[in-house]
């Protein structure tokens, strides 16, 4: 069985359950058609909700994605994928640092052995990702890379930060924001290998179909040995 590192550094396209992009389909099925269609992560993303309903949410899905031996991601919230024995919990850089913390290991440990998820880390900028792959991230996320309504407020990194990452970032690490089909091309030729979609996977009626769109034009990554 592939560790969750080993999921990590295969994985290309990064898919969402984002309950601000539901229209009014249930996520079960949401999570289902994303790895259906080939999503390697897929996180649940639920700005805004209360930690106790994302953790319900959360244990509607991993069994679906535990079938498909596709890790779930907690955006946010660590003691939720602490709780529901997620495998990855993925934090914002500013959060992150800005709580005071420099590693990954001085994020609190749940009682008594309990599960530790690996933690992504967003970042927006080379000095971010300097130090957030030094902070210990099992992956990082490059963006927003195109302007994008899933972060509206932020000012985009265009493809000059994912030359930068191309070159610099050893880790896994994933090309985010306003990334589509028209504009793929270019983040591919840019340096990018995988990529995180968010709206122009689920503001589609056919999910699975959307996914492969995206696997289908995504370079083969070496295997791991």
């Amino acid at each position: 069985m592939s560790t969750t590192s080993d999921l990590i550094a295969q994985a290309q396209l990064y898919a969402f359950v984002d309950t601000a992009y539901l229209h009014g389909r249930d996520p079960t099925s949401i999570v289902r058609q994303l790895c259906e269609g080939g999503a390697d992560l897929i996180q649940l993303r639920a700005k805004g909700e209360s930690p106790e309903k994302v953790r319900l949410l959360a244990e509607k899905l991993l069994p679906i994605t535990h079938s498909f031996n596709v890790p779930l991601v907690i955006n946010d919230h660590l003691e939720v994928a602490q709780t529901v024995s997620a495998p990855i919990c993925h934090l914002g850089v500013e959060d992150f640092f800005g709580s005071g913390y420099e590693a990954i290991s001085q994020l609190s440990r749940p009682a008594h052995g309990g599960h530790m998820p690996v933690v992504g880390l967003s970042t927006h900028s080379p000095d971010q990702a300097r130090k957030a792959v030094g902070a210990g991230a099992a992956y990082i996320g490059v963006g927003p890379v195109y302007p994008t309504d899933t972060k509206p407020t932020a000012k985009a990194v265009t493809l000059d930060y994912v030359r930068w990452a191309a070159r610099n970032v050893v880790i896994p690490w994933f090309a985010i924001g306003g990334i589509h089909l028209d504009n793929l091309d270019d983040v591919l030729a840019a340096g990018a290998r995988r990529i995180c979609v968010v709206s122009a996977i689920l503001n589609q009626q056919d999910l699975a179909h959307a996914c492969q769109q995206f696997k289908s034009r995504l370079p083969s990554l070496p295997k791991l040995t």
